[in-house]
């Protein structure tokens, strides 16, 4: 099948084929370099992307921060009125905005739409939220005591490969809503959906308030991260350029870092569970088909009582190898690439492991027979007997391989579970109420879902604990944090 062309007929090249700039003062910026982006299902040229240097993203930071206090002094309900045009703007390019993603990271486009709807989903959210950016008075003593909620000035979002447009746009509208102006590091394998979104926003957002930034390796970054006029930083990636990011930003001064790290997510199966709905439950949490299993959110670790773990780990096999891989403009097919071929053999490297420790493949286990010899695709892999204390079981993938391990007791499960330096998200499925609620209790995670695989609920608190890193997204709590707090006395005669 010809890449460039959907199942419904639509010519996707000219949505690629294209000069790609930054927009600055509403004008295409050049930058003096830029790099080649990879179609990761061709292992192909893709297009070219600009390459910020240090000294470009010192400019454009310059720009947004002049045109941020203009914004920031329009109304809350305003500003969320401009947050809901770009929104409604985003449904009218959803075709194309998906395409981009779909072409520049590997998922199938019935995927990469969903992440156009559940970006739009939660900026309307925010915008429904933005009346509680107000203060209030505190009674402390006989004067008058008020707080308001005032904009930090320029923030960074820093996105990631694994949902571009949704992490672009989602992650843009809290603190834009809450008035600041908005530099969007674009992931450096996946940045043409962002770059695009920043042209939408400029038809309806004031010139320079929202700046897309795309770069190869650290040197954008860690320009973006030290830049002395970026006070407010948020991150999601890995729990190394996480710490890194940390670091570089209290080298470079006093700032608020929100990060949203990895995972290696439990499922714990207790023996009164419905089986079916718990071996389905799995395979939906590893998120394969939207993301290839590269997601924090992938609940990449079952944990299965030892008188049910036969019967599951089959269904789940089962439903493995009904999952159709290729091609994601073909629509016909469930999972599409991972994102580079450094992310393959690091896939194709952790089966390998799992299988020299002990374990056993009992679905997929490489590249798949029916894709050639093209492309970044790696079979959803199930691997049986794996050991608690592997490496397999500790390491975060982020790919597709799920790792299955069994366990005796409740608190052997819990203790299992628990043993990992990460903590995002666990799942527990049982028919016992009671039970649930006491293993939520005791997981060290950020969100525990009982009977359902890993997922997210918009104006849920998300985030996690320990390596998972800190910080609560996609609730009313983010927009909260992308203000500061500013408290006024009045002494009264």
């Amino acid at each position: 099948m010809d890449f460039w062309r959907t199942d419904n007929d639509v010519d996707a090249r000219h949505i690629v084929d294209r000069p790609w700039k930054v927009l600055a003062g509403g004008e295409p910026f050049d930058t003096a370099a830029t790099y080649e982006i990879e179609n990761p299902s061709t292992g192909g040229g893709l297009a070219d992307a600009p390459d910020a240097s240090a000294e470009e993203v010192d400019r454009l930071v310059r720009l947004a921060a002049t045109a941020q206090p203009a914004w920031g002094a329009l109304t809350p309900r305003e500003r969320a009125g401009k947050v809901r045009q770009f929104a409604a703007l985003m449904i009218e390019h959803r075709e194309e905005l998906a395409t981009l993603d779909s072409l520049d990271m590997g998922a199938p486009l019935r995927s990469t739409r969903l992440d156009v709807d559940g970006a739009v989903e939660l900026m309307n959210i925010f915008a429904d939220y933005a009346l509680e950016l107000g203060g209030r008075t505190i009674p402390v003593s006989k004067n008058l005591h008020y707080t308001t909620s005032e904009p930090y000035g320029v923030i960074a979002r820093i996105g990631a490969f694994n949902h571009p447009l949704f992490f672009a746009a989602s992650k843009a509208a809290a603190p834009l809503i809450a008035g600041n102006a908005v530099i969007l590091k674009a992931p450096d394998q996946a940045p043409l959906s962002t770059l695009r979104l920043a042209e939408l926003a400029a038809e309806v957002l004031p010139p320079d308030v929202l700046i897309a930034i795309s770069g190869r390796g650290m040197v954008s970054g860690r320009a973006i991260v030290a830049h002395p006029l970026i006070r407010r930083i948020g991150f999601i990636g890995s729990a190394a350029t996480g710490r890194s990011i940390q670091k570089d930003a209290a080298d470079a001064g006093v700032k608020h870092v929100t990060l949203e790290l990895g995972g290696k997510n439990a499922q714990i199966v207790l023996p009164d569970a419905d089986l079916a709905a718990a071996a389905a439950g799995v395979v939906a949490g590893m998120n394969f088909t939207m993301s290839a299993g590269q997601s924090c959110g992938s609940t990449s670790r079952l944990l299965l009582h030892e008188s049910i773990a036969d019967e599951v780990q089959s269904r789940v096999a089962a439903i493995l190898d009904g999952i159709r891989v290729g091609d994601p403009m073909n629509e016909s097919n469930d999972m599409g690439s991972l994102i580079s071929k450094a992310q393959y053999d690091k896939s194709l490297h952790y089966i390998d492991v799992g299988v020299k420790e002990g374990g056993s493949i009992l679905s997929g286990g490489g590249r798949p027979s029916t894709v050639g010899s093209k492309g970044w695709f790696v079979s959803p892999t199930l691997i049986t007997q794996v050991a608690p204390e592997s490496t397999l079981a500790q390491e975060e993938v982020f790919g597709p391989v799920l790792a299955a391990m069994t366990f005796g007791t409740v608190s052997e499960a819990v203790e299992i579970a628990n043993s990992v330096e990460y903590g995002l998200t666990a799942s527990v499925w049982t028919s016992d109420l009671t039970s649930a609620h006491q293993i939520a209790r005791d997981l060290k995670v950020g969100h525990v879902l009982i009977n359902s695989p890993s997922r997210h609920f918009w104006g849920l608190p998300f985030g996690g604990t320990k390596s998972s890193g800190f910080g609560r997204e996609e609730c009313l709590e983010e927009l909260l944090s992308y203000a500061e707090t500013k408290t006024t006395t009045v002494v009264l005669p």
